[in-house]
This record gives structure tokens, C-alpha cells and sequence, in this order.
């Protein structure tokens, strides 16, 4: 894959870049039967309250109907197409089942058109399968992976996302996430073979204001730039820098500061956390 360039005609154009999607696609039109419309609450509840700030405006966007689940068993799918998915950083696949049956997923990187997948524990471990984790031979690398069984896949679902199947004791199995984490999750979930496609996604530089007003982003303002009444951060005589260490709105740390109770149930099946940054720290292990 292959990211795009443009002559120098603006500010905008000469520090912007795009996917070359001519060079991947292979359908630009989504399926209609599959399309839902998707109506923005620009980051607000239903009382009309601002509960996510920064968002608002941008461009029109048709949902795609994911299969999460991937439990059509037994039946082989022929991957009709590759296809742009406005509301994920991956692109999809087409699929049609040999009962007739369209679905799309979320396509692995290398994945061809005319490729047959299948879904199920007798599915063999190749490229865009999915199947239970207890059929997954230990060390290959997975993505769209469950939590729970027939829950539909949660873990490792962004572009260029991969994850490995590092063992198997039981009825868990243990996977690496891409953060580094190291988590238990049962064996009967389903897990995709393969890492996501559109590994270049992340290497894309927007270049200009305009083109974070089309994905819906807004402007934010510095917190320091605002009054002591509206952020901690805010006031002082002059140009001041705060006075103390970055913290949100409501006063949580800005710099990765742990927000998840170490009384979760699952806290139990992380064997190892992600790795932690400078100013992170290991949150304590309570017993319970």
C-alpha cells in the first residue's frame, strides 16, 4: 500500500498525505443491503448536554454492517471486494456465503478477492478465518478477538492491529494485545487469523484544520488559555503554564493517570499490564 502526495499548490497540500485507494479497493459503493444511516449526536446526551466535547459538523456517513460474530458455520464465503469504511481506520471485505448470504468483515492484511473463507472450529488456521481459540495452533497472530464467547469481537480491531496467541492451558488461552498486555480469555471465543490491513493508516498526515473539520473533530482551546472557573488550569497573571501537573476538566491526570479499578472482575485475567509511560504509574493490587 502506498500513501499519496500531492504537489505543493497550499499549505494544506504540502504537509497532507492520503491512502492511495485506487491502489487497494477494488469497489468504491457500498452494499446497500448492508447500510444503515447513522445519525450524529455531536457529542451530546439526550438532554442535549455536551458530554463529549469537540465534536460537531463533518462529512455524511453511511454505517456498514460489521459481522462481529463471525458464527455462520460450515458455510464457505467468497470474498467479493475490498471497500472503504468511513466509520473505521481498517477497510472491509465483502463476503458472500454459498447460500447467497452477504456479510462484510473486517479485512486482514493480504487479503485477495476471490478468497474463500470459512468460519467455524474445522475452519483450517489460514489467512481471514475465524475460529475458536482452542483451534488456533500457539503463536500465530490474530486480530478480532471476543472477550466473552458469541459476543462479538471487541479486541484488536484498528488498523494494522495484531495480536498473538502466546498459549493454552485449559479452557484459557493466553494472548498478547498490541499494547503489550498479556490477558487471559477463554478458549471457546473466536479470533480472526492474520493482522489488519491498512497498516500505512497511521502514517497519514492530515496537513491542514479542514480535513479534522470533515471527520467531525472541532477545535479545543488550551486550558490554560481559559478562567480558574472553567478548568484547574486556567487563570494566573499573565502567560502562566498552569502550576501544576496536566490534569482534565473534572481533574483527572491529563498524562495517562489510571482510570481502571483495580476491583474490576476482570482484573483477574491480566497477567501482565501494557507497558506504562514516564509519568504513569502501576496502580496498587487491592484483594478483595
Amino acid at each position: 500500500m502506498a500513501i499519496k502526495f500531492y504537489n505543493p499548490t497550499s499549505a494544506g497540500r504540502r504537509a497532507g498525505s492520503v491512502i492511495d485507494y485506487r491502489a487497494v479497493l477494488t469497489k468504491f459503493k457500498p452494499e446497500k443491503s448492508l447500510t444503515v444511516g447513522k445519525r450524529r449526536a455531536n457529542g451530546r446526551n439526550h438532554h442535549g448536554v455536551i458530554t463529549a466535547k469537540h465534536r460537531g459538523g463533518g462529512n455524511k456517513r453511511l454505517y456498514r454492517i460489521i459481522d462481529f460474530k463471525r458464527n455462520k458455520d460450515g458455510v464457505p464465503a467468497k470474498v467479493l471486494s475490498i471497500e472503504y469504511d468511513p466509520n473505521r481506520s481498517c477497510f472491509i471485505a465483502l463476503l458472500q456465503y454459498e447460500d447467497g448470504v452477504k456479510t462484510y468483515i473486517l479485512a486482514p492484511n493480504g487479503l485477495k478477492v476471490g478468497t474463500t473463507l470459512h468460519n467455524g472450529p474445522d475452519s483450517p488456521p489460514e489467512l481471514g478465518n475465524a475460529l475458536p481459540l482452542a483451534n488456533i495452533p500457539g503463536g500465530l497472530e490474530i486480530h478480532n478477538i471476543e472477550m466473552n464467547p458469541g459476543q462479538g469481537s471487541k479486541l484488536v480491531r484498528s488498523a494494522g492491529g495484531v495480536a498473538r496467541l502466546s498459549a493454552k492451558e485449559g479452557e484459557w488461552s493466553v494472548i498478547i494485545l498490541p499494547s503489550g498486555e498479556m490477558r487471559r480469555v477463554r478458549s471457546a471465543c473466536r479470533a480472526t487469523i492474520g493482522q489488519i490491513g491498512n497498516l500505512d493508516w497511521i502514517n497519514v498526515s492530515i496537513g491542514k484544520a479542514g480535513r479534522s473539520r470533515h471527520m467531525g473533530i472541532r477545535p479545543h482551546t488550551r486550558a490554560k488559555a481559559m478562567n480558574p472557573i472553567d478548568h484547574p488550569l486556567g487563570g494566573g497573571e499573565g502567560r502562566s503554564n498552569g502550576g501544576r501537573h496536566p490534569v482534565s476538566k473534572t481533574g483527572v491526570p491529563s498524562k495517562g493517570g489510571i482510570t481502571r479499578s483495580p476491583r474490576k472482575n476482570s482484573e483477574k485475567l491480566i497477567l501482565r499490564r501494557r507497558k506504562f509511560g514516564k509519568h504513569q504509574q502501576r496502580p496498587q493490587t487491592v484483594n478483595v
